[in-house]
């Protein structure tokens, strides 16, 4: 199959869901600059994660999907064509923007084939399966760069190394974070809810590990959503070096906020896969279970430690229901922090 030269072309990356998803598509952005340094890489995404893009540098330009829906369709078509790209890939599946890609005429149209729409709307479809790989999801993202001429998926250490170029923006957090922050000797974030997405580690572990952290002089910062905050901020211990920043910070603050912590815990979320890209200590909670296994949801980065329970879990290796990750111990955590 004949390769395509993005030199001085533009290139949209389309991945319009969660945080986490997007920060395991960044890579893809990094291969493309390495391969293609003229190339102009626009990330089509909603809107919510848009702090998380243009916090990596090689991305040249966020594009807010959810401004689209709210647009005729004529003029829908008007802003899309005036992005003015060569190539689209879809490496999350839309109907409605595979469809638009297609209206426009954008040249090359990247998607996979296990998608039924893709068969009318993409013109390049690699053929891979997800569920049955034993690769990382950063790793198969790549599968869909394959018509730009990469031969083989990149090892996950080059993919660690991916994510050097993304850094927080100086940006003031909330005054009584800051003084937190200031005062404490070392501090650790927890991040216990993952809103649905992901197994999670009890909460009465997570204050368990509190009082631990505690006792070894740290401050102990809890993070989440407003709506989070009220499942367990009643649980906290009455500390002053316990700090709930539940509901108090956006997006780009909370980046920045972690960039300035030494640690942070948490199951399979946007937060761990941030930490992980910043390079502070990051453990992460999981399940063996396939395919919500770390193997191929871990976060990337070189600092990042995975805890299971039981790699071998029977229950999780059956595919059958399972609360294992509830017996991580909080003696593991502290050993990983300490």
């Amino acid at each position: 199959m004949k390769t395509i030269d993005l030199s001085h072309k533009r290139v949209i990356i389309s991945r319009t869901d969660s945080i986490g998803d997007v920060m395991l598509t960044l890579p893809l952005c990094a291969w493309l600059k390495s391969h293609f340094p003229t190339v102009t890489i626009i990330f089509l995404g909603n809107g919510y994660t848009r702090a998380v893009v243009e916090s990596y540098k090689l991305i040249d330009h966020f594009e807010d999907w959810e401004d689209y829906l709210e647009l005729s369709i004529l003029d829908r078509v008007s802003k899309f064509q005036a992005l003015k790209a060569d190539a689209i890939v879809h490496v999350f599946p839309n109907k409605e923007i595979a469809s638009l890609a297609k209206k426009i005429k954008i040249d090359m149209r990247i998607g996979t084939s296990h998608r039924s729409f893709h068969l009318l709307t993409c013109n390049h479809r690699p053929n891979f399966t997800r569920k049955r790989s034993g690769l990382h999801e950063a790793q198969l993202n790549h599968e869909l760069l394959r018509p730009f001429g990469l031969e083989e998926i990149p090892s996950l250490d080059v993919i660690y190394d991916a994510t050097s170029h993304f850094s927080s923006k100086e940006v003031e957090l909330p005054q009584s974070i800051q003084e937190s922050l200031n005062s404490a000797s070392k501090s650790i974030i927890l991040h216990p809810k993952s809103q649905g997405s992901a197994k999670e580690w009890p909460m009465e572990k997570y204050i368990e590990l509190t009082n631990r952290l505690l006792d070894k002089g740290m401050t102990v910062f809890f993070t989440g959503t407003e709506s989070e905050g009220t499942q367990f901020r009643d649980q906290l211990p009455a500390h002053q070096r316990v700090v709930d920043t539940t509901g108090k910070m956006n997006l780009v603050q909370l980046i920045r906020f972690i960039s300035k912590v030494d640690a942070l815990c948490a199951c399979s979320t946007g937060p761990l896969h941030i930490a992980g890209y910043l390079g502070i200590k990051t453990i992460g909670f999981f399940s063996p279970k396939r395919p919500i296994h770390p193997g191929r949801w871990k976060a990337l980065g070189k600092n990042v430690t995975i805890l299971v329970n039981d790699e071998n879990c029977e229950k999780c290796a059956k595919k059958q229901e399972c609360d294992c990750i509830q017996y991580i111990s909080v003696a593991s955590v502290l050993n990983e922090i300490a």
